[in-house]
């Protein structure tokens, strides 16, 4: 066989193990030739064949059809070998801390967000700016999947295998290569419409196709440009998003009742104080606990102890709003607002590419691309923390324990026959939500910058080619807020201007709305908006060589390919100046000043870092066998060789090796496998935050237990999960994550079967990837058990910082034979790193072509990722707390994060699969795509015994039909008709209503397309 025949026959094996992975038909007007011509991810050699050695998934246009997607979302969610989407549009927190608008994540092998490279054409992408804690609890960045303009893709190229040494940090999983069309001549546009089926969600999208073939085709310069308008999902839209409540969603299950399924807050317009100076009495009878504790209710609830007029009163103590409290009515549901589960969303992406033939050896080329969406959600309004402590002075005008006289008047709100002098006495707001202030409005725009210009040549046999790239990633984060000075000023004013805490909420409904509001000059006057803006830059220059015949063996010519590359990357995160500390707060109560001043958030000071990459690869395709020496069950033998080393600023030194190999043991039976080493320097926030304040809803176990053990909660999981404050601060000291990959495969090609039946490829890959010093936290939670367990045993714990214990603290832990404690204040934490975790799995493919019937062409794909391993050590204080529950001193249902078996885990099925089938004759054409993904344990959701609740897998299937006109006006235009989810499948329920890493928050959606070419 001679050499062009077997660069070809690798190349057509390449291809069809390419295509194989991923469920999608291949396109019925592809041909041999233009198979040829397709370069995948896997190797720096241009030309190079080695890549038949390598898992390689390649989505193409047709493959893009099947899915239907309409994002860079919809398109990562599709690929089995992708983990769960943890950045994604339906994650939209009531704060600014993480990121949200139009973004999604990437998560290949469920290895974690950062751990996969992102290439476009082939050189690196920004990081999308805003971070978000993943589920170790650190800051975690991502390319922003949705800045990929899905209409303009040539091809999605995900190479599932360790690469460090070929492209450096971030490819421990692998890498995804997209692929933008380009050297287009001619215009086409296309607009489609779709709606999810019994919601608000409509989209449009209009995307047109452009270029120019200039100088008797020596340059072309190609547009693709897309722009696409979704209105909002709102809440109300389906069941399991209309209440915070999903108790009734679980009715006939044996999770029916539980307690923690009622997940409405605990923070709401009926305020829970303290008044200032201890215990206050009216006429003799206690209107407060000894430490001044009351809260507001209606007149209904029980307990009332003076009324305060209009059908509402004043009760001793907190509001007891727990899973058996008597005022658990009072719970505020957040869905009264109708509030956004996916926001309203206005895209535009922009890419322009160019090359011009400035000789016959040397090319100019080019890229200018530019990505914008803006979104407006509706959250809901806001609650305060405790640590951010807010005075109510005696001159309110409507506080009850106010002075005697106002204005030169009798005082018409002071309650009468107080125990207190006529100035009156001052309180402090400890949980109260500002319902009567509206929802929050969050805009979010995210903005993406591209503009890169190279050379590429041949010189003395070798291919070259360099470039300079220079992207930037902006997000401008606008939401409503309260300012903490403006409230408290406006709630030291003696006019009934004043804002009023002591009025509750609504009276027909306790736990929805407040048709009892402040008046509008007393909302306008502390309402504010707040800015923040995050930045992310990366400037890059590189040169390389390769040359596929470099030298020659016995079974062929050696491939090579070497190369240097220089980048910069920086990070910056300008938050808002209420709470980076430049505006600040001061408690009139206290005197104490606090460094935020916005009401609900903790302060976060503004975070900066860069850093500079320098590196050098080098690559060897080595031919050891060839089939022209014809040795027996050895049809074929070649290997990759490389290796990488990288000089970070910040990070020290590193060098990573990579070895591939594949062997024909005869025509069509292919066995490969790789080894490589990889690297991930810790992320610029990991290293440079000084402080991040995040506040989690978490229960006191030990508070919970003293609520046991007096009878007051029927149980741990009855307790009352209030909003805790946890300082985590970045660590300089970090070391860069190490990993070890290495994967076996078999391809098999029968030959045997005749070529009328079709074609068929049938591949199975084993997969182990291992990791040590993965960044994470102890976490707030485990501090929390931790100090529960320490304080059972007569110690505490030094992380968990709490207030010293008040009078009403003393009297709860009374008879109950524990020492008495305060509230927790903070809890600190530091980024470190942890122990190893090792994941393996299996992915199995199958792929039948049969292409030039009488009945037209035909495709059937199948793909499957199968996860058999995934098990993270855990720390020695995890351990130690495991250890305890295995034990017995540890109640069950007290979820212990951070280590274990984690497979059926959250967002880690053991299965995921797809499947497609295209079928095309003459102008018609119908494809279906079908998709498995398999249950998970939702483990915020256990029972008794500590058993979670197992999301159920779904199957769901798309299908289209189009027709493509020929004749008259019409020729040219392409009419597709198609539906996402036929058969309608919900999202399986979890204890949030659905898994948004997993799943998207609508079920059937329809779609119509037009297409037009000129």
């Amino acid at each position: 066989m001679n050499s062009r025949m077997s660069w070809r026959h690798a190349m057509l094996a390449t291809s069809a193990l390419c295509a194989l992975s991923m469920a999608g038909a291949a396109s019925a007007q592809t041909s041999d030739a233009t198979v040829e011509e397709i370069v995948v991810v896997g190797s720096q050699i241009e030309g190079a064949k080695v890549t038949a050695a390598l898992p390689v998934t390649v989505v193409d246009q047709a493959q893009l059809a099947n899915v239907a997607a309409t994002s860079g979302d919809d398109l990562f969610r599709s690929i089995p070998q992708m983990g769960d989407v943890s950045f994604n549009t339906s994650y939209l927190p009531n704060s600014s801390n993480s990121a949200r608008g139009d973004v999604g994540s990437v998560n290949l092998r469920n290895l974690g967000v950062g751990n996969t490279l992102v290439l476009l054409n082939g050189r690196r992408v920004v990081a999308h700016p805003t971070s978000r804690a993943d589920e170790n609890l650190v800051p975690v960045l991502t390319y922003n999947t949705n800045a990929i303009p899905v209409n303009g893709l040539k091809r999605l190229e995900v190479l599932r295998d360790g690469a460090a040494a070929l492209y450096g940090s971030d490819a421990v999983a692998g890498v995804v290569n997209t692929v933008l069309m380009d050297d287009f001549d001619g215009l086409t546009v296309d607009a489609q419409y779709g709606s999810a089926e019994g919601t608000h969600l409509r989209e449009y999208e209009f995307n047109v196709q452009a270029g120019h073939n200039f100088h008797e085709g020596r340059g072309n310069i190609s547009l693709s440009a897309s722009y696409a308008n979704r209105t909002a999902l709102n809440a109300w839209d389906q069941d399991y998003t209309s209440s915070l409540d999903k108790t009734p969603l679980f009715v006939g299950t044996s999770y029916a009742g539980n307690v923690t399924l009622d997940d409405r807050l605990t923070a709401t317009p009926w305020g829970s104080l303290t008044a200032l100076g201890g215990i206050i009495r009216q006429n003799g009878v206690a209107l407060t606990t000894a430490a001044g504790a009351y809260h507001i209710q209606p007149s209904t609830n029980s307990a009332c102890a003076a009324q305060l007029g209009g059908d509402i009163c004043l009760a001793s103590g907190a509001a007891a709003t727990s899973a058996t409290g008597a005022d658990r009515n009072l719970r505020f549901d957040s869905a009264t607002f109708n509030t956004s589960v996916m926001p309203e969303l206005e895209r535009v992406n922009l890419f322009l590419t160019g090359k011009y033939d400035i000789t016959d050896d040397v090319r100019a080329f080019g890229e200018l691309g530019y990505y914008t969406a803006t979104t407006h959600a509706v959250q809901t309004s806001t609650t305060n923390l405790s640590t951010l402590p807010i005075a109510i002075a005696a001159s309110n005008y409507y506080n009850p324990f106010g002075a005697t006289t106002i204005n030169g008047q009798a005082n018409p709100n002071r309650l009468a026959g107080l125990s207190i002098g006529p100035e009156g006495v001052a309180s402090t707001m400890n949980a109260y939500n500002f319902v009567d202030v509206g929802p929050n409005r969050v805009d979010v725009e995210n903005e993406q910058w591209r503009l890169l210009a190279g050379l590429k040549g041949q010189k003395f046999g070798f291919n070259w080619e360099g470039a300079l790239l220079y992207s930037k990633a902006q997000v401008e984060d606008t939401s409503d807020g309260i300012s903490a000075t403006a409230l408290q000023r406006q709630m030291a004013l003696a006019t009934p201007d004043a804002y009023n805490p002591f009025n509750g909420g609504s009276l027909d409904n306790p736990s929805i709305g407040d048709n009892r509001p402040s008046s509008q000059a007393a909302i306008d006057a502390i309402r504010v908006q707040t800015v923040r803006k995050n930045t992310s830059t990366l400037a890059l220059a590189d040169f390389k060589v390769s040359k596929v015949d470099l030298f020659q063996l016995p079974g062929g010519d050696v491939g090579f390919a070497a190369g240097v590359e220089y980048r910069r990357e920086t990070q910056k995160d300008d938050r808002d100046a209420r709470l980076d500390g430049t505006i600040t707060f001061t408690n009139a109560n206290t005197g104490v000043t606090y460094e935020n001043d916005l009401v609900g958030s903790s302060p976060s000071p503004d975070t900066k870092g860069s850093r500079t990459v320098s590196s050098a690869y080098l690559e060897f395709a080595i031919p050891i066998v060839s089939p022209d020496m014809e040795i027996p069950f050895v049809h074929n033998l070649e290997a990759q060789v490389a290796g990488r080393y990288e000089s970070f600023s910040d990070a020290g030194d590193v060098a990573k090796p990579k070895v591939a190999m594949a062997w024909d043991v005869v025509d069509g039976l292919r066995f490969r496998g790789s080894w490589a080493q990889g690297f991930k320097a810790p992320n610029l926030e990991q290293v440079n935050a000084t402080l991040v304040t995040r506040s989690n809803s978490r229960r006191d176990w030990y508070r919970c237990e003293a609520d046991v053990r007096a009878g007051r909660l029927a149980n741990l999981m009855a307790c009352a999960a209030p909003a805790t404050s946890e300082r985590r601060s970045g660590n300089p000291e970090l070391k860069p994550e190490e990993s070890e990959t290495w994967g076996v495969g078999v391809v098999y090609e029968p030959r045997f079967i005749p070529e009328d039946f079709g074609r068929f490829t049938f591949t199975v890959d084993y997969w182990r990837v291992k990791q040590d010093g993965i960044v994470g936290l102890f976490g707030g939670g485990n501090a929390i058990t931790a100090d529960y367990l320490a304080r059972l045993n007569g110690s505490s714990y030094d992380a968990v910082v709490r207030a010293a214990p008040t009078a009403d603290d003393i009297a709860a832990f009374a008879g109950t034979g524990l020492a008495p404690v305060g509230q927790i204040l903070y809890i600190t934490d530091q980024y470190q790193n942890l122990l190893p975790q090792e994941a393996r799995g299996l992915d199995i493919g199958v792929m039948w072509n049969l292409r030039g019937t009488q009945y037209g062409d035909f495709s059937v794909n199948f793909n499957a990722a199968h996860l058999i391993k995934f098990y993270r050590s855990p720390s020695p204080g995890v351990a130690e707390l495991m250890a305890a529950q295995a034990a017995g001193e540890i109640d069950p249902t007290i979820f212990i994060g951070g280590g274990g078996d984690l497979v059926r885990q959250n967002g880690r099925p053991e299965w995921k699969w797809s499947a497609s089938a295209t079928w095309s004759y003459d102008q018609w054409t119908v494809g279906a795509f079908t998709q498995y993904i398999g249950d998970v344990e939702d483990t915020a959701l256990v029972d008794s015994a500590g058993t979670p609740w197992v999301v159920d897998s779904q199957l769901t299937a798309n299908l289209y039909g189009q027709y493509e006109f020929t004749e008259g006006l019409a020729s040219n235009t392409r009419l597709r008709v198609g539906v996402r989810n036929i058969t309608d499948e919900k999202p399986p329920l979890a204890s949030d209503g659905y898994l948004g890493a997993l799943y998207q928050p609508y079920s059937r959606y329809w779609y119509v397309s037009v297409r037009k070419s000129f």
